[in-house]
């Protein structure tokens, strides 16, 4: 390549890749959230649509609908996440972007979201339906979380990796019921019990959430399943269910905001080898990569390279427990999309790690050659190559940072429950929550939104 050419390239991305986090850039989108101003963030959605053709294609549909949910407005937000998963189906590499990510800058090529968020799709697709009481589709999209489960399992061969998902085998198990499907209720709830109890508590210190015992020996009882069901029972220390006429309300309380993206740097030796080689050389964290660049000699005896770090927003709640004339419903921890969120990234470091340092190696390269020419300009390069260094730091930032749930006996002609909140200074706060008809035997399936926090990421740009 003509070194005055990549210059030119290079001057125009040093702007860009000295341009905010994507947190920074959505500040105001966020804030907008976790303050319940819904239509404030509707309105920033729209007046960013250019988004849909570019490389955040995936993160505009997914806010959309995220945005469109929160408005009650569920058919549209089907129409935007039913485009995220058309997206996710469809979406292919480009080689000039990837060339470019690889050559300047990460940013340059199309989001195409991470393994959780992906899933999440399907999590607010099946919500919206059971919003709508369109119990059919919420039972296809059902059938979608399976699919989408199985790739995730073929991707990856280690079993230290996040590759099956429990909450989303909960969430099956409550669409069946929700159906009058017991027999393949139970199903979906042993396999997340099993889920828990191996992936979940050694990925993430997990434990079973206790919602999930009651269902599962009750859904065993309801299929006539009466030997797992006095199993479950003794395993878990509770008592068989006792059969009633009322209806069921499954809360799923989505509280706090995910973790969001930022960069770190490390500091890495350049140690000139035999025959073309380098390597570059961490010592603090024990890391060597080996590089070849030929006859080149690299002008420079270390670089700086910097990599995406995932950063926690504490959340403003901490409990919740729904109070229906005196009897106590806790809520039950059922999906930590936090520390999710940080194992998808830890998988991946590796990789992340040689693209990074592949990318600053091309660029010093490319300065070591102008320099034979040059020397001015090859240092001109090598300083602009490292100015151009970014991270790619977005992510679908709307996501809660974790989702609990519980099951709760409603009257029919029941108008109302409370729910008690407990935030993070200890404090109780009472909501009322308004219920739908429900009639005996019915199974009615509630989101609830809390996505205030405490923004303590803010603070780490």
């Amino acid at each position: 390549m003509n070194y005055r050419i990549y210059l030119c390239t290079v001057l125009v991305f040093v702007v860009y890749a000295c341009a905010p986090t994507f947190y920074e850039k959505t500040y105001e989108f966020n804030k907008a959230l976790a303050e319940g101003n819904y239509d404030q963030a509707a309105v920033m959605m729209e007046a960013s649509d250019k988004m849909a053709s570019g490389r955040l294609e995936f993160l505009y549909y997914v806010n959309s609908g995220m945005v469109a949910s929160l408005q009650e407005k569920f058919d549209y937000s089907n129409q935007m996440f039913q485009k995220a998963d058309i997206f996710i189906e469809d979406h292919k590499k480009n080689v000039l972007e990837e060339g470019g990510a690889l050559l300047l800058n990460p940013n340059l090529s199309t989001y195409g979201g991470e393994d959780h968020e992906k899933l999440m799709v399907n999590y607010f697709k099946a919500l919206n339906y059971l919003e709508l009481k369109q119990y059919n589709e919420a039972i296809v999209e059902c059938k979608r979380m399976n699919l989408a489960l199985n790739r995730l399992s073929e991707k990856y061969s280690s079993e230290k990796k996040y590759k099956r998902d429990a909450f989303i085998h909960v969430m099956m198990g409550i669409i069946y019921e929700a159906n009058k499907d017991p027999n393949n209720a139970f199903i979906a709830y042993r396999n997340a019990l099993d889920i828990y109890q191996n992936d979940y508590a050694r990925l993430f210190k997990m434990t079973v959430p206790q919602q999930l015992k009651y269902d599962i020996v009750r859904t065993a009882q309801e299929t006539g399943l009466w030997d797992d069901a006095k199993k479950y029972a003794k395993e878990f220390g509770i008592e068989l269910p006792k059969e009633d006429n009322y209806a069921n309300l499954v809360l799923l309380w989505n509280n706090g905001m995910s973790p969001v993206k930022a960069e770190w740097g490390l500091n890495f030796a350049i140690i000139e080898g035999k025959n073309g080689w380098v390597t570059f050389v961490n010592k603090d964290f024990g890391l060597s990569f080996p590089y070849y660049v030929g006859n080149d000699k690299l002008s420079v005896t270390w670089i700086r390279a910097v990599f995406p770090k995932y950063v926690e927003r504490k959340s403003f709640y901490t409990r919740a427990t729904v109070d229906d004339g005196g009897t106590q419903y806790p809520l039950s921890f059922a999906q930590d999309i936090n520390a999710i969120s940080f194992k998808v990234l830890e998988e991946r470091m590796l990789l992340e790690f040689s693209k990074t340092l592949l990318r600053v190696a091309l660029k010093q390269s490319v300065a070591a050659k102008v320099s034979q020419e040059n020397e001015g300009w090859g240092a001109a390069l090598s300083i602009l190559g490292s100015a151009t260094e970014s991270a790619d730091t977005r992510s679908w930032q709307s996501l809660p940072k974790d989702i609990l749930y519980t099951r709760v006996p409603i009257k029919e002609g029941q108008k109302t429950i409370e729910l008690e909140l407990t935030n993070i200074k200890g404090g109780k706060e009472k909501r009322t929550i308004e219920l739908p008809q429900v009639y005996k035997g019915e199974t009615i399936v509630l989101p609830y939104y809390t996505l205030s926090s405490f923004d303590a990421a803010a603070h780490h740009f």
